[in-house]
């Protein structure tokens, strides 16, 4: 009788630092592997070791650039050629997440074509952690465990022991979000409402709710330019809130926005290590995830349910 295939743990190099912690927390090394880099820019990735059999597990973060997500879809190919028994992506922050609709005539799906990337390139599971839309779980034809933040932030969030709590999102597409932590943490609800020029560009914001004497803790999937962020907390502090925190799974944090936030209303912003910071701040505090997709992972490798990791 054939026993378990052994589980590896592999990164790519945008996420080694995340798969480095993963791997400890799972009591073994990371496996070797290493990237051939062309004069022209092109690059091969390559396992060093021998992945025959094996149940590997390869981490990886697509945010930009497109190198990133490029790498991991060579590394899947390089493992199903070696005779790998089973692949698993492990894609804590999935990039191109934003494009998961046609929200205006002429532009491509990228959410989808990623996905369907990946499919070809031969994964057979994927891991990843609040995607910028659910349904996006709908465009793989594998099995997609989804994570939640919350497993880490509610906690946190408890141990702040606010009083007149209240929970808000930064637009109407986060209210389910903000309703289960609401819901969660007992606590009262404000909505944002905003209308944008075009991607990154607010035209108009207003906030639905009542926020005078509270303290405001406003959750969402990521942060990018800051903009949204900074402008609903700002408005927030203009309208009486006593203290403004925010709570944001993938650090992004793209241009200025760092700058944004330390010169905004926003006293804290709380991440996790889905993406490495770029630029470091005393406004921004960093929550690691590698504890979470551990388990994720050992529960995986020995076809155990994964619900434990979710708070709600």
């Amino acid at each position: 009788m054939f026993g378990k295939a052994p589980m590896k743990i592999f990164s790519c190099r945008a996420s080694m630092t995340l798969a480095e912690k993963i791997a400890a927390n799972l009591g073994i090394e990371l496996g070797h592997s290493s990237v051939t880099k062309f004069s022209d820019g092109e690059f091969q990735p390559c396992f060093d070791e021998s992945v025959r059999g094996d149940m590997v597990f390869i981490v990886q973060s697509t945010n930009p650039p497109a190198d990133n997500l490029l790498e991991l879809l060579l590394m899947i190919d390089a493992a199903k050629r070696a005779s790998a028994y089973k692949v698993i992506a492990v894609i804590p922050y999935y990039g191109f997440a934003r494009q998961d609709r046609k929200d205006r005539p002429r532009v491509s799906i990228g959410s989808k074509l990623t996905a369907d990337l990946l499919s070809t390139a031969g994964i057979d599971r994927i891991i990843t952690m609040d995607l910028h839309a659910d349904q996006i779980q709908g465009f793989f034809n594998v099995p997609v465990d989804h994570l939640y933040s919350s497993a880490i932030f509610a906690p946190y969030i408890e141990n702040l022991n606010l009083d007149n709590l209240t929970i808000s999102a930064p637009d109407m597409g986060g209210s389910k979000r903000a309703n289960a932590y609401s819901r969660h943490l007992q606590s009262e609800m404000v909505l944002c409402y905003k209308l944008r020029k075009k991607p990154n560009v607010i035209e108009e914001m207003s906030i639905i709710g009542d926020v005078d004497g509270r303290n405001v803790i406003i959750v969402d999937d990521m942060v990018d330019t800051a903009g949204t962020l900074v402008l609903a907390a700002d408005m927030m502090k203009e309208r009486g809130a006593k203290s403004i925190r925010a709570f944001a799974t993938h650090p992004i944090l793209s241009g200025n926005s760092v700058e944004r936030i330390n010169n905004s209303a926003i006293e804290e912003l709380v991440v996790t290590d889905s993406v490495p910071l770029k630029i470091h701040s005393d406004k921004i505090k960093v929550l690691s995830i590698a504890e979470m997709f551990a388990r994720t992972i050992q529960a995986v490798n020995l076809n155990q349910s994964i619900s434990t990791n979710f708070v709600f």
